[in-house]
């Protein structure tokens, strides 16, 4: 309990048979990237601020919440710099749900608190979340926010496909255990995705399907490769110069066998969604919120019977299978009433209640944030939250919450284009990528 609540639970008590200690607040609360299928992001604030309502009536107070909730945003872009600018005038929402990732540079801009400052980290429901998806809602030793929701990012195979091209039923369902052990790799991936073009089963192009654009899917595959994003010890991002050639080298390979398209990057939203939902493709990667895509809008109504998913399968022996998870989180930004701040932190507490956060993860088909979800029967009932969970969740790792790693993540990016795309061979590509990354982050950098 922070200072100021023991003050106004020492005075509603004083004034104990006279009117109650009376507060009315406004909590504002905006959510980057969501949509209608993401409400809850808002509504749990809404329900949590309820409950502390109840709450503070019963300890003797008057207390009236009024949440404003926002997430009409253009885009991520548009969001960002509206925080930014509501701050800059005084006026920035009491919660913000966005990436992790904006924790290390709005934290260093004074823009948000920490959580830990108000909350007892050790209490329930926050001594139930994950602890890797609690540090990545940390950032240089202090807990900034909380996790809003989990995600991981899974490499998906067509079943109808695999049949086709040899792998029986059994064969098939012991693909997730394969790729965990590192007996079924990318390069298998290249195989299996040659032969189904091969033999006709998908276009040409359409053997291995990728991202069509930036994101963080593209350092699982450096991942794969033994690549390294942070050093544990000084938090410095890591360059490993074999990885990331052998990593645009694979990409570049999908593309001389015929199995992916040379001018893929680009290819409109909408159309790779609907061709990976109905079976154009024979293996790709994406987001486990896809599943909410795929059996709805898409009209796949058999997930389970044509979709296997697995880990991103190791690149080679020194890589090592694995996934990304990027959740949200709630932060807390700076206010000039410090009771205002404290009151947003136990709404985000109350949010965060397995009941509360399996709401948001079934209606939007995210994982859950603690372990007892898995005893919510909302969540335990619903197959793809508990396979996913089960299968990926405890596998997953997070980009670095680095003030510079957006810029290296462009970079990388962009060497991957080029290479992709033939402008410059893998070896040149990171070459260039070296040279803009030792001049963008200077001692902050690693290169291995």
């Amino acid at each position: 309990m922070t200072i100021l609540r023991k003050f106004l639970a020492t005075t509603a008590l004083v004034c104990a048979g006279s009117a109650a200690l009376a507060e009315d607040v406004t909590i504002t609360v905006w959510a980057g990237g969501s949509n209608e299928s993401d409400s809850y992001r808002l509504d749990a604030i809404e329900l949590a601020a309820e409950m502390l309502m109840r709450e503070r009536a019963i300890e003797g107070e008057d207390l009236t919440i009024t949440v404003e909730k926002k997430r009409d945003f253009g885009g991520w872009d548009d969001f960002k710099q509206a925080v930014t600018l509501a701050a800059e005038a005084g006026t920035a929402p009491n919660i913000v749900v966005t990436s992790h990732l904006d924790i290390a540079p709005w934290s260093q801009a004074g823009l948000i608190v920490p959580v830990e400052d108000y909350l007892d980290l050790d209490a329930w429901p926050l001594n139930d979340i994950y602890d890797n998806l609690m540090e990545i809602a940390a950032f240089d030793g202090v807990q900034w926010g909380l996790p809003q929701d989990a995600e991981s990012r899974p490499f998906f195979f067509w079943k109808d496909t695999m049949k086709g091209i040899g792998y029986t039923d059994e064969q098939i369902a012991a693909l997730p255990a394969m790729v965990e052990e590192g007996e079924y790799t990318l390069q298998n991936v290249l195989a299996d995705a040659k032969k189904a073009v091969d033999m006709g089963l998908v276009e040409e192009g359409y053997g291995f399907y990728p991202r069509v654009s930036n994101g963080p899917d593209y350092a699982q595959f450096y991942q794969s490769f033994g690549g390294v994003l942070q050093d544990p010890d000084t938090g410095k991002l890591v360059l490993d110069k074999t990885a990331m050639e052998e990593m645009y080298q694979f990409f570049v390979d999908a593309v001389a066998a015929g199995v992916t398209r040379k001018n893929h990057i680009g290819t409109d939203w909408a159309q790779w969604y609907s061709e990976v939902a109905n079976g154009k493709a024979a293996l790709w990667h994406g987001g486990t919120w896809h599943y909410a895509r795929y059996t709805g809008p898409e009209g796949n109504e058999d997930f389970f019977g044509t979709i296997e998913f697995s880990l991103i399968p190791a690149g080679n022996e020194k890589g090592r299978a694995n996934t990304i998870t990027q959740p949200l989180v709630y932060l807390i930004t700076d206010q000039a009433d410090d009771d205002h701040e404290d009151i947003a932190a136990q709404l985000v507490k109350i949010a965060s209640e397995p009941r509360m956060n399996s709401l948001h993860a079934i209606q939007s088909a995210h994982l859950g944030i603690t372990h007892q979800q898995s005893n919510i029967e909302l969540y335990s009932n619903n197959r793809w939250a508990s396979e996913a969970t089960d299968r990926l969740l405890g596998h997953a790792n997070a980009q670095p919450n680095h003030v510079q790693y957006g810029a290296f993540s462009e970079a990388m990016w962009k060497g991957l284009e080029a290479a992709w795309t033939g402008i410059k061979t893998p070896a040149e590509a990171v070459a260039e990528l070296e040279a803009e990354l030792t001049t963008t982050l200077g001692d902050e950098l690693i290169v291995r």
